[in-house]
């Protein structure tokens, strides 16, 4: 009965259906998500065409997008209930749910093509993989584990592979360099996801998500969980220098950058204050691109 209530007293909001596209696809978090797989692509690109960067570019946003969309697809009763989401183009019936869903399949179907014809197949086979898992596993399990965060660090980190394997030639093909950079891209998953999830913890639990490590909540499990991880993203950011895939001044700035992400997860960790895991937040977001700007030059230039 309170659901109803919450729900009846939300207020009308209309806006344009351009506007409306950009909500439902999260245009900035889909433009992110194809930033590392491009970042990517010239790390490890030998050489390339410009139908293969505007492939990944456009083909692996509108993949990401159509995840995000069916993500808001599955969720338009929760996303009522929590201030962060109510105002989401489902919701708020600026888009009916037939008409996000045919964008969505639209979506998805021209990106996994654009990414088969011009880069290669599997390129294109894991992408449509990571639109399955995002929108068809993880999104359920949101509400019923905690473990829902492992799962979705798949599709999260999926793109550097893509990145990586639209590189190579013939059908395509993963690297052992690519493992690595989708492995640093797959561990800062957790203190990103989590930082979020402590931030919003209580919005979240309006609609049942379990997005913490522990169901507990902001407790002593979660707080360590977050710092164990972003401790343990720091020597794997290290490896392409120790398999010589980086020079030395890459492996200082990338070495640096993992310590100021620790001493943001450390203060985190004692302070348990919502206004610190903001600031790992959104040190996180800075984080990630500048570790993979320096991986990038320092194993084009052995710097």
């Amino acid at each position: 009965m309170q659901t109803e209530t919450h729900i009846s007293e939300q207020p009308m909001v209309v806006y344009g259906k351009l506007k409306a596209l950009k909500k439902l696809t999260k245009f900035s978090l889909s433009a992110l998500v194809v930033l590392s797989a491009i970042i990517t692509f010239f790390t490890v690109a030998d050489n390339f065409t410009w139908k293969q960067v505007v492939a990944i570019c456009v083909g692996g946003f509108l993949i990401t997008a159509a995840a995000n969309g069916v993500n808001q697809i599955i969720e338009k009763d929760l996303d009522k209930l929590m201030d962060r989401t109510k105002l989401r183009p489902i919701p708020t019936g600026n888009l009916t749910v037939n008409q996000a869903l045919m964008i969505c399949i639209l979506f998805v179907f021209v990106g996994t093509v654009m990414l088969w014809l011009f880069t290669n197949p599997l390129s294109a086979i894991i992408g449509f993989v990571s639109f399955l898992l995002y929108a068809f596993v993880y999104t359920p399990l949101k509400r019923i584990t905690p473990f829902s965060v492992f799962v979705g660090a798949f599709p999260g980190a999926l793109p550097t592979l893509i990145g990586a394997i639209a590189a190579t030639d013939g059908f395509g093909h993963v690297t052992f360099f690519a493992l690595l950079l989708f492995l640093i891209q797959f561990f800062w998953q957790y203190p990103h996801f989590w930082a979020i999830a402590w931030v919003s913890h209580d919005d979240y639990q309006k609609a049942g998500f379990f997005m913490l490590p522990s169901k507990g909540g902001r407790d002593q499990v979660s707080k360590s969980q977050i710092l164990i991880y972003t401790l343990s993203l720091f020597p794997i950011s290290i490896t392409p220098f120790l398999f010589n895939y980086t020079g030395w001044i890459s492996a200082t700035l990338v070495a640096a950058m993992g310590l100021i992400f620790i001493s943001q997860a450390y203060k985190l960790y004692r302070t348990g204050a919502v206004e610190d895991a903001r600031k790992l937040m959104f040190g996180s977001f800075i984080y990630l691109p500048l570790v993979q700007l320096a991986l990038m030059f320092g194993h084009q230039f052995m710097i």
